[in-house]
C-alpha cells in the first residue's frame, strides 16, 4: 500500500467504554471525523459525558485545527460505522471469543485498505487474525489510561501482519501526537502492562505480608522511583546508580544482593483478606475524595508533567516522532 494514496482521514471506534471514549477525544482534538458504534444503552450519552471531562486537559494541551466535539457520530450497526473509515479502533471487552467475533464484522464491512487496530492489553494480535478474511491489516494498538493524555501506544504485529500496514499505523499515530512502540515479538501482555503487572504483583505480596500498606506502596513509587522513572525509566536509573562506570558497576556491584527480590515471581494468592486489604486502603487513602476529583487531579498534574517530560528527554530512539501531513 502507498502512504501517500491511503491516508487516514475518517475513524470509526467500536466500543466505547473508557479507552474508546479516551480515543474518540484523542482523535475529535486531533481534527479527526470519528463514527462510533456501541449497542449497550446510553453509550452515546456516556461518550458525551467522557468528551466534555476530557476537554479541558486536550484545551490545555492544545487542540488541531477543525478539532471539534460536534465531529462525532454515533450510528445504529457496526456497518454503518465501519465502512467509509480509514482506521477502526476497536476497543470491546476483553474476552477472546467477543473480540474475535467483532473483528470478523468489522474485517467484512470495512473497506480493504481500511487498518484495524485492536485496543487489547493481552491477546496477541495473531490470535485476533484467526478466521479473518484480511488479517494483514490487522494489528495490536493499544493505549494507556488517559488515552487523551498519554502518549505512549504498542503496536504490534501479527504473524500476518504486512509490514506496510505496520508502517502506515505507526506514522499515524505518530501524526496524532503519540509515541508509537513497535513491539519486536508477540507476547501476552505487550510491553508496558506486564512492567506494571510485576510491580503489581510485588506491591501485593508487600501488603499481604504486613509490610507496608497501600499507601505506603504508593508513596513509595510517588516519592521514588516514580518520579526518576518519569525521565528516565528503570534502565537509565540503575545506569546513573553504578556511578561512571554506570551499568557494569551497577550490576558488578549490586546484582548477587538483589538477586533474590528480582526473582520472587509467583503472585501471591488473590484471598478474601488481601482483598479486604487492598479495598479498604485504597479506600481510606482516597478519603472524601471522589473519584470524578482524583481524574480531575490527574489530568491536570499528566498535562504539566507531559511538558516537564519532554523538555528534558524530548527524543528517545524507541519512540521516534513521525510527522505526516493528514
Amino acid at each position: 500500500m502507498d502512504n501517500k494514496i491511503h491516508q487516514i482521514n475518517k475513524i470509526a471506534v467500536v466500543g466505547t467504554g473508557v479507552i474508546g471514549n479516551g480515543w474518540i477525544a484523542r482523535f475529535l482534538a486531533q481534527g479527526f471525523d470519528v463514527i462510533a458504534f456501541d449497542p449497550a444503552e446510553g453509550a452515546e450519552q456516556r461518550t458525551q459525558k467522557a468528551i466534555d471531562q476530557a476537554w479541558p486537559s486536550l484545551v490545555k494541551i492544545g487542540l488541531a485545527d477543525g478539532a471539534a466535539q460536534n465531529r462525532l457520530t454515533f450510528m445504529p450497526t457496526i456497518e454503518e460505522a465501519v465502512c467509509e473509515a480509514d482506521l477502526i479502533q476497536e476497543n470491546v471487552p476483553e474476552r477472546e471469543d467477543l473480540k474475535k467475533s467483532v473483528l470478523a464484522s468489522i474485517d467484512a464491512y470495512a473497506k480493504p485498505e481500511a487498518i484495524i487496530g485492536s485496543s487489547t492489553s493481552g491477546i496477541m494480535p495473531s490470535t485476533l487474525q484467526e478466521g479473518l478474511k484480511h488479517p494483514e491489516r490487522l494489528i495490536v494498538a493499544h493505549p494507556f489510561n488517559p488515552v487523551y493524555i498519554l502518549p505512549l501506544v504498542e503496536l504490534v504485529a501479527g504473524k500476518e501482519t504486512s509490514a506496510a500496514v505496520m508502517d502506515r499505523a505507526k506514522n499515524f499515530y505518530a501524526s496524532i501526537e503519540m509515541k508509537p512502540l513497535i513491539i519486536r515479538k508477540e507476547i501476552e501482555g505487550h510491553l508496558a502492562d506486564r512492567l506494571m503487572e510485576a510491580l503489581w504483583r510485588e506491591a501485593l505480596h508487600l501488603v499481604n505480608d504486613g509490610v507496608a500498606t497501600t499507601e505506603e506502596v504508593d508513596a513509595a513509587i510517588i516519592y521514588g522511583a516514580g518520579l526518576r522513572w518519569a525521565q528516565m525509566g528503570p534502565f537509565l536509573t540503575f545506569h546513573l546508580a553504578g556511578g561512571e562506570k554506570g551499568m557494569r558497576h551497577m550490576l558488578e556491584q549490586f546484582g548477587p544482593t538483589l538477586k533474590l527480590p528480582w526473582t520472587k515471581l509467583e503472585a501471591p494468592e488473590l484471598t478474601d483478606e488481601l482483598k479486604e486489604k487492598v479495598i479498604t486502603g485504597c479506600e481510606t487513602h482516597a478519603g472524601d475524595t471522589t473519584i470524578a476529583e482524583m481524574e480531575e487531579k490527574r489530568n491536570a498534574f499528566l498535562v504539566e508533567l507531559l511538558d516537564l517530560v519532554e523538555s528534558y528527554w524530548p527524543e528517545t530512539t524507541a519512540t521516534e516522532k513521525v510527522v505526516v501531513k493528514q
